[in-house]
């Protein structure tokens, strides 16, 4: 699950950090830059349980109507929701339940959040929908994979709860809903509680990506530095605000480092970076930097890349 974008962002924030707490040992460092890494994996299984969560209270109050109706002599009421397949499917899986149980972390220590976003849900023309549609498996899956990009997606109040619960995932959650999505879509019934969920790295490739990056980062900065100065000839490299300094260092470490990965992907990339963790006007000013310095490098023999035809980002 944890792929390129989740490491240079995580890079971008510890090697910042690295800067400005002062303890500059890099193995303490490289410590924390997987354990954040892992709180990223920790908040896709969270997430993938507070649908088991929701079935479950379903379930519950399901359970109290249909008592309630019996002794009014009512039609109980439908049990579709409370027993969706996909979710029940979940519920049962055994890589999930691991680890509910090796974290200690459940939805039950927040019973009010869950039941508020159950309403939501049932008031939801999406609910209202699925309770009158077709009874099949995919569209059990279907309506979890609308459900999620509708309500929890974008769910102000599931972002301050998570936030309350770890640092980590205030920048984490954007990233991971596209993860929780594609393991929805995954589903298949015929796997049942055996389904694969995404494993927390897909190869040993990423773990050494993340690693050689944030060394590389760290260790050659000086190097790198100087390239962005040499580079800089035409821009006012002094005015340049800190966090622009670092996320160029880091595109500089990518670039040198990676031979497989293309210019215009590492720059496009950082370019998107700094759009969310600079200044307004960082985006532009680090894309024609960054071009600078690449065309520079090659220039000098340093830089064993071709730089194609990009389009401009600010």
């Amino acid at each position: 699950m944890i792929n390129r974008e989740i490491i240079r962002i995580k890079i971008v924030q510890l090697t910042y950090a690295y800067y400005q707490n002062g303890n500059k040992n890099i193995d303490i460092a490289e410590k924390e830059l997987f354990f954040s890494l892992s709180k990223a994996y920790d908040l896709y299984n969270y997430l993938l349980a507070l649908i088991v969560a929701l079935t479950k209270e379903s379930r519950r109050r399901l359970e109290v109507l249909q008592a309630k109706a019996r002794r009014e002599g009512r039609e109980e009421p439908s049990q579709k929701f409370a027993f969706n397949r996909f979710a029940l499917q979940l519920e049962g899986n055994k890589q999930l339940a691991e680890f509910v149980e090796t974290h200690k972390r459940t939805w039950a220590d927040h019973p009010e959040f869950v039941g508020r976003l159950l309403e939501q849900i049932e008031q939801s023309q999406i609910y209202k929908d699925y309770m009158e549609g077709e009874d099949s498996y995919e569209s059990d899956r279907e309506l979890w994979r609308r459900l999620y990009r509708t309500l929890i997606q974008e769910n102000t109040d599931l972002d301050q709860l998570l936030e309350e619960q770890s640092l980590y995932w205030n920048d984490d959650k954007e990233v991971v809903d596209t993860f929780v999505l594609k393991t929805i879509k995954r589903f298949e019934e015929k796997n049942g509680p055996k389904q694969e969920l995404l494993p927390e790295y897909g190869s040993d490739e990423e773990k050494d990506y993340a690693r050689k990056l944030f060394r590389a980062t760290i260790m050659n900065a000086d190097e790198y530095q100087r390239y962005m100065s040499e580079a800089s000839l035409n821009w006012d490299f002094s005015r340049l605000a800190y966090m622009d300094v670092i996320i160029m260092q880091i595109a500089i470490a990518e670039m040198m480092t990676f031979p497989s990965i293309p210019l215009n992907v590492t720059i496009n990339e950082y370019v998107d970076l700094a759009k969310v963790y600079s200044t307004p006007r960082s985006a532009g000013y680090i894309n024609g930097m960054l071009d600078a310095i690449a065309r520079h490098l090659i220039r000098q023999g340093r830089l064993l890349k071709k730089l194609g035809d990009k389009t401009p980002q600010g």
